[in-house]
């Protein structure tokens, strides 16, 4: 576990040296690095034949196209000023040329080739759920899965463990779900629940904040079943999966003891 600490510590901080330009931070918002997939990443390549340096490359790659895609995507909801709109997509543009810079100086073409394909697959599903393109609950929330999990599900067919993939991806959208809940019970902005509001009440006009509480619990108990579906499947990686780091795990229960399922909470309130 020690040894997974000090690879995520040395590697978390260039990815964070990588995002945190001085010049940037006066214009846009602070990147968000997520700990939790750099950990993911980690954990996947500690086992196999790499030396660090690589698996240091490899890990600080993936995350700064992630960052990239990411801060692309604060673009689209986003009230900004039309000036630190331009400078957020500069900023998305410039992280994407470090991750291409690192790997090119690597010189592994099939590893961009495996994670432009990830990069495609989640600009594509993006659009899908922005757009309102997809017809169901089921396409909406398939998705929002790719969108979260594309990338890493490239890395490990890359290097033949795809064994984790229902895993990450099964994690990584519990994880959205419950940051997309959040911002609902928040009164925020959440892309999810705007998808599933346009799909469950077509002819309702009004704003999410709008509905009736009625409508809301219906769309927090769509919610809550996949994020119980979702859970179920990581428990039983958590027992299945082969070399899980005690710290991963640590993590990962952390996670899932954050679900309160709706219902729940209404009966323990009232």
């Amino acid at each position: 576990m020690q040894d997974i600490q000090q690879k995520f510590a040395v590697i978390l901080e260039k990815v964070e040296k990588s995002v945190f330009d001085a010049f940037l931070l006066k214009y846009i918002n602070i990147p968000v690095i997520d700990e939790d997939k750099l950990l993911i990443l980690i954990s996947i390549m500690d086992r196999l034949d790499l030396s660090f340096s690589e698996l240091e490359n490899y890990a600080l790659s993936t995350m700064l196209i992630q960052i990239a895609l990411d801060t692309h995507e604060h673009i689209i909801n986003s009230p900004e000023a039309e000036k630190s709109r331009q400078l957020t997509v500069l900023a998305g543009d410039y992280f994407s040329g470090l991750y291409y810079k690192l790997l090119a100086d690597s010189e592994d073409i099939l590893m961009i080739k495996a994670l432009s394909q990830g990069i495609k697959e989640v600009n594509e599903h993006k659009i899908s759920v922005y757009h309102h393109e997809s017809e169901g609950i089921e396409k909406v929330m398939a998705s929002i899965k790719v969108v979260e999990s594309a990338l890493f599900a490239k890395l490990s067919e890359y290097f033949k463990v795809d064994l984790w993939n229902d895993f990450i991806t099964n994690l990584f959208f519990f994880k959205r779900l419950l940051n997309e809940k959040r911002h609902f019970e928040q009164k925020e902005g959440s892309v999810l629940f705007d998808a599933l509001k346009r799909i469950i009440f077509p002819m309702n006009e009004f704003k999410i904040k709008e509905l009736s509480n009625e409508q809301q619990k219906q769309l927090l108990k769509i919610v809550d079943h996949y994020l119980e579906v979702s859970k179920k499947v990581i428990e039983k990686g958590l027992l299945q999966l082969p070399y899980l780091n005690d710290l991963l795990e640590k993590r990962i229960n952390m996670l899932l003891n954050q679900h309160k399922p709706y219902a729940k909470t209404f009966v323990e309130e009232g």
